[in-house]
């Protein structure tokens, strides 16, 4: 386990873990909170508290927070969030992570209300800085998210002295970003550092000449899917629906 952990007293093993998950501890008391409400919807029409119940169970299902098989091979970055990936291409990076004001490649991750919201460092490395700012709360899809949203970065410093961002972006029906890392925090890849509450994106910010390995509507998974490798010469990938 990574050193963010929380503790999870009990893990359902064998064929009870492909559909029962661990829950994130966020979600404790919003699951709580649905169960409560059912009981009472029962109590007032049956019909009312089955769906209630629905309502209940995917709850539960938002705030689950399953292990994951990270590759582990040096220079790999992978994706921080589960979701589509909904854009690729070069923009400015937030001014407040201090990466410059070049543009960098960028790699938006867009995460509906059915994705786990569980969010994972993308590369190994130190968390060099944390910045929050406060914003609207648009489409998490849309391109000026970036700009106009509710966000919180992080300046990651890699070992080789390069740094890489990525940011939490408030969606359309959002209203909380967590962040459990502290600056001078050091990660691992995959490791969790967070989560956003029902529907929102990730944008990681790669240093310059990297290219992404993933292509736009790519389906990707926390801390499974490479989206770049800072030690391949290989272009840009092209992605092509079936």
């Amino acid at each position: 386990m990574d050193s963010t952990d929380r503790s999870r007293p009990w893990r359902p093993t064998g064929m009870l873990a492909t559909v029962v998950k661990p829950m994130h501890r966020e979600g404790y008391r919003f699951v709580g909170l649905f169960a409560l409400v059912t009981l009472g919807a029962f109590l007032l029409w049956q019909p009312l508290g089955w769906a209630a119940t629905i309502l209940t169970i995917w709850c539960y299902y938002f705030f689950r927070d399953p292990d994951r098989v990270t590759p582990t091979r040096e220079g790999l970055i992978v994706s921080p969030a589960d979701g589509v990936v909904s854009m690729i291409g070069d923009a400015l990076p937030p001014p407040e992570l201090g990466l410059g004001e070049a543009p960098l490649p960028r790699i938006s991750v867009f995460m509906n209300v059915f994705n786990c919201h569980v969010n994972r460092c993308p590369v190994t490395g130190r968390v060099e800085k944390i910045a929050y700012r406060p914003g609207k709360f648009l489409n998490a899809s849309l391109d000026k998210a970036s700009v106009d949203n509710e966000r919180n970065g992080l300046t990651i410093a890699l070992a080789d002295g390069r740094r890489l961002g990525v940011v939490q972006i408030a969606g359309l029906v959002a209203r909380r970003i967590v962040c459990e890392v502290s600056e001078g925090k050091a990660l691992a890849t995959g490791e969790r550092f967070g989560m956003i509450r029902f529907g929102s994106r990730l944008d990681v910010y790669l240093p310059a000449n990297v290219a992404p390995l993933v292509a736009v509507g790519q389906s990707a998974v926390a801390g499974e899917t490479v989206i770049a490798d800072l030690a391949s010469g290989e272009p840009a990938r092209m992605g092509m629906m079936r």
